[in-house]
């Protein structure tokens, strides 16, 4: 539906900007039920929230849609982080141009002695961060007199941040008739308690389904061996190589370690991180914004309230440590409408537990291997092509060098040349060992496989991911060729000439036989005698990679029973 707000000034500023149709959160707040209400609203990071509760309270502090003159605040706006309170800042200052708003920020890190000037001088909002501005309370330099509405952006965040106290103390000193208006990514048992303690009847508002993964933002698990990460990490960088990008590590150090590697092989880069000073701070986030780095290696806690333009792919190169983080990491991506890609870092040793993450989340990943050297270069390949440098209309005097350097060269050592030139200013990519593509199980099959005591036997057949191999047709052809139904059919494994797979012990004789008295000729199946390991382990058994023998007769399952989801080796 179109943008219509009752205020004229407001509805000129939401035209001026170019917004022609609400979000959803925005269209929530301005529904009548809303009028006068306390809200309790979870919305997605990038949804428009801050213009939505910017309208929410228009009505409650224009008096027939003009202020009253500066004074004590009418509106307090609480952020997590300084870089979210000054973007707020900045987004309610336009919204409230033309109504003669007077907008405070009080900030950590900032000249408290300034934002005093501006407190006594009179304001009609304030926005600020838990601390500063508790402090400005405890000074009286911050009246909360005349206060009408109290918001909460990102109540979770200030929660995770330790700000219960300073939370607290703020709305005991507000107004006990105020409005208050509290906006959650999700609304966990503690952001219920804080509601139920400081708000009155309050609408809930749900602007998307609870507990669903960010619909815009498509995720991917990337399969790599523990010792690669790093590798694997420069690949996926190097592959999409047009995407502003937010990497995620666990630790400090991590941070640092990373930001010194990507910088050495030439990786326009930043690193955010508790350490830095604001000056620091401030100086890598501008660098960030006007394009003269590309990628940012943050914590957790320095990203916190982080809204950078044009990011389009985050990495987690550390498993995040619960549901919540992986949510709040990933939702940097993927605002206002656009797409973002989200990329989990998983080695081997990790899968479980980054299933487990994934599950809790409602998230279903694409599980693949980190980009090859080859794709990469394919991919550099199209993008030269495409590159501004050949598509732009030339100057006349480049036209003239051209010219020159065509007549005293020949037309392939020029274009040699370019290519050259950039694939220099490249990093180079890495060589990554192929990993073995494990197959989640569906739950169904799982649940009468090996996880419930059944014995499985392992099998192999010389298709492989260089044939395309593929679960949706290879599941009903192994059915199909040994008579046996998907229920029957336990862990797949695809190698790249060959794919190894569970069979139900109890049918493993009988499928043994269907496929020695077959005459099939979509692949060849033996069984496999061992669980699966690298292919180098398999070339150390004496057994090439994907080499069957031509024709098996009589074939009986020799391998020893798994139980319990672990096979033993024979002998």
């Amino acid at each position: 539906m179109p943008f219509y707000v009752e205020t004229p000034a407001l509805q000129h500023a939401l035209a001026a900007r170019g917004y022609a149709d609400p979000t959803a959160v925005q269209s929530a707040v301005l529904e009548p039920e809303a009028e006068g209400r306390d809200l309790l609203v979870s919305a997605q990071t990038g949804s428009g929230k801050t213009v939505a509760y910017g309208l929410a309270f228009a009505a409650t502090i224009l008096d027939e849609d003009v202020l009253p003159p500066a004074g004590a605040p009418l509106a307090l706006i609480i952020a997590p982080t300084r870089e979210l309170a000054i973007q707020v800042h900045a987004e309610l200052a336009w919204l409230y141009e033309h109504t003669g708003a007077s907008v405070v920020s009080c900030v950590g890190g900032m000249d408290p002695r300034r934002e005093q000037r501006a407190l006594a001088g009179g304001c009609h909002i304030v926005v600020g961060t838990p601390g500063r501005l508790q402090d400005h309370i405890e000074r009286r330099h911050l009246d909360l007199g005349r206060l009408r509405v109290v918001v909460l952006d990102e109540a979770d965040e200030m929660l995770d941040l330790g700000f219960r106290d300073e939370l607290e103390f703020i709305l005991g000193a507000s107004p006990a008739d105020r409005r208050t208006l509290l906006f959650s990514a999700t609304i966990a048992r503690e952001i219920a308690a804080l509601a139920r303690q400081y708000q009155r009847d309050a609408l809930r508002i749900d602007t998307v389904a609870r507990n669903q993964p960010h619909a815009d933002i498509e995720y991917r698990a990337i399969r790599i061996a523990a010792h690669e990460v790093e590798h694997g990490l420069v690949n996926l960088l190097r592959f999409h190589e047009g995407a502003g990008c937010l990497v995620f590590c666990s630790t400090r150090e991590s941070v640092r370690q990373l930001y010194g590697r990507l910088q050495e092989r030439g990786f326009a880069a930043v690193a955010l991180s508790g350490e830095l000073s604001q000056s620091e701070r401030n100086a890598a986030l501008q660098s960030l914004r006007d394009g003269r780095a590309r990628v940012c290696i943050a914590t957790d806690v320095a990203a916190r309230g982080l809204d950078l333009p044009n990011l389009d792919l985050v990495i987690h190169a550390d498993l995040p440590a619960n549901k919540a983080t992986l949510l709040h990491r990933s939702g940097r991506t993927g605002r206002a409408g656009r797409k973002g890609l989200c990329l989990l870092m998983v080695p081997d040793r990790s899968r479980r537990r980054a299933e487990v993450l994934l599950a809790s989340a409602n998230i279903r990943a694409i599980w693949e291997a980190p980009p090859t050297a080859e794709a990469i270069r394919a991919r550099d390949h199209a993008r030269l092509l495409t590159d501004p440098v050949l598509t732009e209309a030339p100057l006349d005097e480049e036209i003239a060098l051209a010219r020159e350097l065509l007549a005293n060269r020949s037309a392939d050592v020029v274009a040699t040349a370019l290519i050259r030139l950039y694939r220099a200013r490249l990093p180079a990519p890495e060589e990554i060992a192929p990993q073995p593509e494990v197959l989640p199980r569906p739950a169904a099959r799982r649940a009468a496989g090996a996880e419930d005591g059944r014995a499985m036997v392992w099998f192999r057949c010389d298709v492989g991911r260089r044939k395309k191999a593929d679960p949706k047709w290879l599941l009903p052809a192994i059915c199909r060729v040994g008579g046996v139904t998907k229920r029957d059919i336990g862990a797949i494994r695809i190698f790249d000439h060959e794919t190894r797979f569970e069979i139900g012990a109890d049918v493993a004789d009988a499928f043994a036989a269907a496929i020695g008295a077959g005459t099939n000729s979509e692949m060849r199946i033996e069984p496999a005698g061992h669980q699966p390991g690298t292919a180098a382990e398999d070339f150390g058994r004496g057994r090439k990679e994907g080499r069957f023998r031509k024709s098996p007769s009589r074939i009986k399952a020799h391998a020893p029973p798994r139980r319990g989801g672990k096979a033993r080796k024979a002998g």
